[in-house]
């Protein structure tokens, strides 16, 4: 099997999309505090009022507005001091004319208030009255009840990546066991003669194996559960038993190495002989990263993927088309971009997309792209990169000083 047909990278997101359509993208509930880096997978509505009391943001007296009006550094009002309000306990009274209460930072601010003032606008008069120097407006250094969330109200989106922000959010929303979508379970596959494992020393001819670890990885921070790696030979029958082996207990495969149409690249072949026909992709317009494979096994709903071989053209195959699978599938945003000004010319591939690699330098307060040149067998210009412009395939190429849009790793 040998497809000669090259896809644009947009033809080869949406053959891919639609094929993984048909995948059911199963749920769990988790526990907020281990929900870092998880995906909801559900709208979240509050149930109750945050904050269910009116809470002050200063250290300071509880007081109404109306009777600081006027008031100023040489002339101030003298107000009486009725209660001191302690942390997680209610206030008992109720602040009338000319009175006062005492409530710390994220006290509850009693009846019959309307603002605080700072105690820093304050001072003892005597033990049982203060002068108040700040004319405070209704609402001054309150927050009200449900200012931070309303009852009914949604306050975190289907497709949101839970950050350490989210985790504090969900607890004060007394969501303890959020929705989140299942993490594929993923097997990585190197294949070359020339590989050897990491911790082996090689020999002349041969190279440590880069992708299983790098590809692991780039799964892992999608929050994918790697199940299984394999480096293996250039034997058709091994890499046949192993991806098969794989199907059965994986949402994602991933090939490296074989996809291109050598004597010994044989993934395409196997992929599509063990799908049943369904490798759809072979070559993507791609620089780096045309011999890229992609195919789906509707049996076993299981997504076929074959990247080059060169690790940093893997590593860019994997995020342009598996990261956007995952974030398009789940709901997620795309990873942000920045502006920035590029340096230097740079020359677009010939009816191919372009992923330029880039350095980012703040010059001033603002951005300057610097690309990164090398070939796309030494990982280093990764590692060197902060992100990259896509140069469409219908675009010349770019031009110094042209401003450009940088997507972030």
């Amino acid at each position: 099997m040998r497809l000669l047909k090259v896809d644009t990278l947009q033809e080869a997101r949406e053959k891919l999309l639609k094929a993984a359509a048909g995948k059911p993208l199963k749920t769990e509930k988790v526990h907020f505090a281990s929900s870092l880096g998880r995906v909801l997978a559900e709208d979240m509505k509050s149930e109750e009022n945050i904050p269910g009391f009116r809470r002050s943001t200063v250290d300071g007296y509880a007081v109404r507005a109306i009777d600081t009006q006027g008031v100023t550094e040489s002339i101030p009002v003298f107000l009486d001091v009725i209660e001191t309000v302690e942390m997680g306990v209610a206030p008992t009274k109720k602040v009338g004319p000319g009175q006062a209460i005492y409530v710390p930072t994220g006290g509850m601010v009693p009846e019959g208030a309307d603002a605080m003032v700072m105690i820093e606008f304050c001072e003892k008069f005597d033990e049982t009255s203060i002068a108040v120097y700040d004319p405070v407006s209704p609402g001054r250094n309150v927050v009200t009840i449900g200012e931070d969330i309303a009852k009914g109200r949604g306050f975190l989106s289907k497709g949101q990546v839970i950050r350490p922000q989210e985790v504090g959010v969900l607890a004060s929303a007394g969501v303890f066991e959020p929705e989140v979508f299942s993490p594929w379970k993923v097997t990585v596959i190197s294949t070359g003669d020339e590989l050897v494992g990491g911790e082996a020393t090689p020999e002349k001819g041969q190279i440590r194996d880069i992708n299983t670890y790098s590809v692991s990885a780039a799964a892992a921070r999608l929050g994918f559960e790697v199940i299984g790696t394999k480096v293996l030979k250039d034997d058709e029958a091994l890499i046949e038993a192993t991806v098969k082996e794989a199907m059965a207990v994986s949402d994602l495969v991933v090939v490296s190495g074989g996809s291109s149409q050598g004597e010994k690249d044989h993934t395409a072949d196997v992929m599509d002989r063990l799908s049943g026909g369904g490798v759809f992709t072979h070559g993507i317009a791609l620089k780096p990263g045309k011999p890229t494979i992609l195919g789906y096994d509707d049996a076993r709903e299981t997504v076929l993927v074959g990247l080059p071989g060169h690790p940093a053209a893997a590593m860019m195959v994997f995020e342009l088309m598996i990261g956007w699978l995952w974030r398009t599938l789940t709901g997620q945003k795309e990873r942000p971009m920045v502006v920035a000004e590029i340096t230097e010319n740079v020359a677009a591939a010939g009816g191919r997309a372009t992923c330029q690699l880039v350095e980012l330098e703040d010059e001033d307060g603002a951005y300057k792209a610097v690309p990164i040149f090398g070939k796309s067998g030494l990982m280093t210009t990764l590692t060197r990169a902060d992100g990259y412009v896509l140069i469409e395939t219908n675009e010349e190429g770019l031009k110094e000083g042209q401003q450009v849009k940088v997507r972030l790793f």
